[in-house]
């Protein structure tokens, strides 16, 4: 699958179809995004208002969410997908994920992110399939 990356507001968008335009992409799309908390670590979540949900961290509007404590967040990473499914399965992928890897991704070190893989998968992974 052909990505593009657009830089918008200092926030990496990884756009899976280049092709759209990015008002329609805006309009039509659900987010998986990376914050980075005060703490100094990472959430992943996933939106179809990215404006707005991350709004709703900064605001603390869920006291029982991870980054309630956590804040303030800044958005470091932000990829689209076409449907919500994708959304959550491409969310839950990267839950799963290093730090290291999270960050390789956030960089797009697509080269150290493939080392990570082929490291992890030598030494089996722990996590459930």
């Amino acid at each position: 699958m052909l990505k593009v990356i657009v830089m918008l507001s200092n926030v990496r968008v990884s756009l899976s179809n280049p092709r759209r335009s990015m008002a329609s992409t805006f309009m039509r799309t659900y987010w998986v995004y990376i914050l980075k908390c005060s703490d100094d670590s990472y959430y992943t979540g996933v939106c179809n208002n990215l404006e707005r949900r991350i709004a709703e961290h900064q605001q603390g509007v869920d006291s029982n969410c991870y980054t309630y404590t956590r804040r303030p967040v800044e958005c470091i990473f932000v990829e689209d997908s076409p449907t919500i499914i994708e959304a959550i399965e491409r969310e839950k992928q990267i839950k799963k994920w290093s730090r290291a890897k999270k960050e390789a991704l956030i960089h797009a070190d697509y080269k150290r992110l493939i080392e990570l893989s082929k490291s992890r998968s030598r030494h089996g992974s722990t996590s459930s399939p």
